[in-house]
């Protein structure tokens, strides 16, 4: 089966091959106004007005690859030719009951297709005829997750042309192909060690010297900063144990003295348990053989 050329119905090589990144059966076509805002196309100017609809048509991107011959003469009596592998990929809308091609998008650049500011479903088409000229629709797709597949399938097609993802299109090919003859007609340095140099590191004193700490402010310990710290002063420590019994026993006859407090009796004289016992023994009392009646 010949393949044709999706953007121009031109048969392509034999050796070419296609491959269909998205397809959807029904998208609409809107007549768009011209762009007037830096923002980018407004897809409710489209909708607003059904006069600016043209119809349904049947959206594809389709990748295309094949060979293509050119030939050079060094010599007027020898020619030579030489192959290069191209690729491109074009978003076609044909007439979904015939097939018939409608108009064409050649995805030569991000900006061919560009999302509406302000719906995921619609999208503005610049397309173009034979003779280069192009316009701007607008399409619009009925269901969100068709309008997902077809971003996706751009940004397959991004990576597949060698684009950055960001959508650098030839604007950026073009200026990473200047700079890599600059690039390379700058001499690279040479920054190894000739014979006989060294390196000298100074890594400073390795355990170097401890900050003083500041001096914690006496507002720490709930004195004004203002305030003298002889006004600071801790309680003394407790006195030893035998100073303690000391002065609980001097403090005991100090009270005993004035009165106050409870005070045990003297211990009786050795004069006065004579005469007691002297008394009982009159009285006809023994002590008894243990002494348990004294």
């Amino acid at each position: 089966m010949e393949l044709l050329d999706p953007a121009t119905g031109k048969a392509l090589p034999s050796d070419a091959i296609q491959r269909v990144l998205f397809i959807a059966n029904k998208v609409y076509v809107y007549n768009i106004p011209p762009l007037t805002s830096m923002r980018g196309h407004n897809a409710a100017s489209w909708t607003a007005d059904p006069s600016r609809q043209i119809f349904a048509a049947r959206i594809r991107v389709v990748e295309t690859s094949y060979e293509s011959i050119s030939s050079s003469s060094p010599s007027s009596s020898s020619s030579s030719s030489s192959s290069q592998q191209q690729l491109k990929v074009d978003v076609v809308l044909e007439d979904p009951s015939t097939g018939q091609l409608f108009a064409a998008s050649p995805y030569t650049d991000a900006a061919a297709v560009e999302p509406a500011v302000d719906s995921s479903r619609f999208f503005a088409l610049t397309v173009r005829d034979e003779a280069g000229r192009k316009a701007v629709l607008g399409v619009g797709f009925e269901e969100r997750p068709e309008a997902f597949d077809f971003s996706i399938a751009l940004q397959e097609a991004r990576k597949a042309l060698g684009w950055e993802v960001a959508g650098g299109g030839e604007a950026s090919r073009s200026r990473s192909a200047a700079e890599k003859p600059a690039a390379a007609a700058t001499p690279a340095k040479d920054y190894s060690l000739k014979e006989g140099e060294t390196i000298t590191i100074n890594i400073g004193n390795k355990f170097g010297r401890r900050r003083p700490q500041a001096e914690p402010s006496s507002s720490a310990f709930g004195v004004a900063p203002s305030a003298s710290l002889q006004s600071f002063a801790l309680a003394p420590p407790p006195p030893p144990a035998a100073a303690s019994r000391s002065e609980e026993s001097s403090s005991a006859e100090a009270g005993s003295s004035s009165g106050g407090g409870f005070a045990l009796p003297p211990p009786p004289r050795a004069q006065d348990v004579k005469s007691k016992r002297k008394s009982l023994m009159e009285m006809g009392f023994d002590d008894g053989q243990f002494g348990e009646f004294a």
